[in-house]
């Protein structure tokens, strides 16, 4: 079951929403509601009211319901880290390396701007990046709205090479 089921039953039918989360919980997680409120972030009493439907659950707490599962079902999934540059920086970006003997996936977020580059950083920390690469100008940007590592781009050998070719025009 997804998170987009979950929604679903809610909207389905008295009591759906209820049903489906436990079944989440217990059967596809396996985690006990205290590990879940712990995780989320809400109460166990206003869990505990939710799931014996003596109460409907509002929309900030819908939110971080789907947030925390969004969260727990990304610990199962591919792990990446995110690069955000442009085109011409991502033609010679291989789609995994291996550092220290770890394997490591690279997502590629194409940007033209600035704007691009924040919306990017915030969709890569949705799709669940364990950091991001950038260039250094926007990384203090990124790094105050998102909660990841942000790891700035230094391209020394790229400046190097362009002031050798400007030395040789002057």
């Amino acid at each position: 079951m997804t998170v987009t089921d979950l929604i679903a039953s809610m909207l389905r039918e008295e009591g759906g929403f209820q049903k489906s989360f436990r079944n989440i919980l217990d059967e596809e997680l396996e985690l006990s509601l205290s590990e879940f409120c712990h995780i989320s972030g809400i109460s166990q009493s206003t869990m505990y009211k939710i799931l014996e439907e003596k109460r409907e659950p509002n929309l900030r707490t819908v939110r971080q319901i789907i947030k925390a599962l969004n969260t727990l079902y990304r610990v199962n999934s591919e792990k990446f880290v995110a690069v955000i540059a442009s085109s011409t920086f991502m033609e010679a970006l291989p789609k995994t390396m291996e550092v220290e003997g770890v394997k490591i996936n690279i997502k590629e977020y194409v940007i033209a701007t600035v704007e691009d580059a924040i919306i990017a950083a915030v969709r890569a920390e949705r799709d669940g990046a364990l950091a991001i690469v950038c260039a250094p100008i926007i990384a203090p940007t990124v790094e105050k709205i998102i909660s990841i590592p942000v790891s700035p781009v230094m391209p020394l050998g790229s400046v190097l090479k362009a002031l050798e070719v400007v030395k040789g025009l002057v």
